[in-house]
């Protein structure tokens, strides 16, 4: 693929030499506000009862979530393809600024539907901090060595799903419900303090091309008609209605247009070269399905632990550690041992392999066993599906050449985004199904629970859905890491 790159079109720009502590400088950064963009994935669930009270058109709340999944994972693919042409840089400001700009919106809404609009804006802006914080590891540190970062990132997801729900609720209880986007002002100015200048020193990858707006503006349609048809799909209508019938259907038409556009266009936006690579086709399907079972099963296990083991919401949310810092501990191990490996790609596979085991014996025992026994099977569902992340995520960057680094990032953070919300829609397809009495946002039960067997298919569901990220991995071809930390590190398995 390197070869059918034109080398006087894509040569970066050669800029100073980083030290060590500005490559930390900027790690920190821009780890800083991805922070911020996980965060507001998580904080606004606590305050809505109260944010519903204040501004009123209660039935408008569930779209201060999804308008911000929406245009977060809408727009997470074209932030690659701007950072490769513009340089990151400008591009990551630009993120921060549209993120914080959404949040001045949102803590000054005097109504519900300002609100919503703030909110839209801010997931435009997160969408692109979600992508482009891997994209710049991408480019400081080469495959080999980068795995260790891995643990960095699944950290400061796992603090957001933990901070995020108790600060929201603290501000909205005890001070005001606008607190949750004022407080984005201040970290959002320090995390562009600290990355202003190191960033500077990073070269333009593909400073000669252009960015395709027809093909953005197609893709950010179909993606939207998508989700809007996976958070409506068996909530506010059943999955057989003409409303998700109908947008589910225009979202295939403009995605077939946008497919076309792709193969026509002097330039597309996710280059054809990118797409036709089987590691990242792989790579980027087995992290898809590896979210979606991932995320679904994150929303449903406390409903499980409210429903069947009788715990209070608040206690059912610190149960949820042992996924969560079980996915830590697995993408740290996951992270460390990459170096050390050959076949790295054996590591995931192993992993995933334990997780589907332990899923699968939780379905069996969901209805007749004791929380201790729960925590240890999802710890050990965290631990083997983390070594997942590090993995695909260097395959995939591995894959490519560097002008295309940001454009396949963003195409990894795009299906990671889009998996999470098909497994949230598939597993509440699912608890339906098999009578399970949701409420509308999927996060509590919405009447008593009589049989544990809807939450024995829910987790049989998502090892399924694990069953077929595995198989999608072990296609994964193996393609040698690039770097240097072979001199370092000894090699333990061949």
């Amino acid at each position: 693929m390197d070869e059918a790159v034109s080398e006087a079109a894509t040569a970066p720009v050669e800029a100073s030499p980083l030290t060590e502590r500005e490559k930390n400088a900027i790690i920190g950064g821009v780890l800083l506000s991805m922070l911020l963009a996980a965060l507001d994935q998580t904080i606004v669930a606590p305050a809505m009862p109260t944010i519903a009270r204040l501004l009123g058109h209660a039935e408008y709340l569930p779209w201060i979530v999804t308008g911000y999944l929406l245009t977060a994972t809408a727009t997470a693919p074209l932030y690659g393809k701007i950072s490769d042409v513009y340089g990151r840089r400008s591009t990551v400001y630009a993120a921060i600024l549209i993120f914080l700009a959404g949040s001045l919106v949102s803590a000054m809404a005097p109504n519900m539907l300002v609100l919503v609009v703030g909110r839209a804006i801010q997931g435009a802006g997160g969408g692109g901090l979600f992508a482009l914080t891997q994209t710049v590891i991408g480019d400081l540190v080469p495959p080999r060595e980068r795995a260790r970062y891995a643990a960095w990132i699944a950290g400061t997801w796992a603090v957001a799903s933990i901070a995020g729900p108790l600060l929201g609720g603290s501000f909205a209880e005890h001070l005001h419900w606008s607190l949750i986007f004022w407080i984005n002002i201040p970290l959002g100015l320090l995390a562009m303090a600290i990355i202003n200048k190191p960033l500077k020193k990073l070269p333009v990858a593909a400073k000669h091309h252009s960015v395709d707006g027809l093909g953005a503006l197609l893709l950010v349609v179909a993606t939207a008609l998508l989700l809007l048809a996976l958070n409506w799909g068996g909530s506010a209508y059943p999955w057989t209605s003409r409303e998700i019938l109908g947008l589910l259907a225009c979202s295939a038409v403009f995605s077939g247009v946008f497919a076309l556009r792709l193969m026509r266009a002097a330039e597309p936006l996710i280059s054809l070269e990118v797409l036709g690579n089987p590691i990242v086709l792989a790579g980027t399907l087995s992290m898809f399905l590896l979210q979606a079972a991932n995320v679904g099963l994150a929303v449903y296990l406390p409903v499980y632990l409210q429903s069947i083991l009788g715990l209070s919401a608040s206690n059912s949310g610190i149960a949820m550690l042992g996924l969560l810092l079980g996915t830590v501990a697995g993408a740290t191990f996951s992270g460390r041992m990459i170096p050390r490996f050959v076949h790295y790609k054996r590591i995931a596979l192993v992993g995933t392999i334990f997780a589907i085991a332990c899923l699968g014996l939780l379905g069996l025992v969901a209805g007749h066993t004791s929380l201790v026994v729960v925590e240890v099977l999802t710890t050990c569902v965290g631990l083997g599906a983390g070594t997942t992340f590090p993995v695909v995520t260097i395959a995939v960057q591995n894959a490519v050449d560097r002008p295309h680094l940001g454009v396949a990032t963003g195409v990894l953070a795009f299906l990671r985004s889009l998996g999470s919300a098909l497994g949230v829609a598939m597993l509440g397809a699912v608890a339906l199904g098999y009578g399970l009495p949701l409420a509308s946002e999927g996060a509590q039960a919405a009447g008593p629970v009589a049989s544990a067997t809807p939450f024995v298919m829910i987790f049989l569901a998502a090892a399924a859905t694990l069953l077929v990220s595995l198989v999608t991995l072990g296609l994964m071809p193996e393609k040698p890491l690039r770097g240097h930390a072979e001199t370092e590190a000894p090699i333990l398995v061949e």
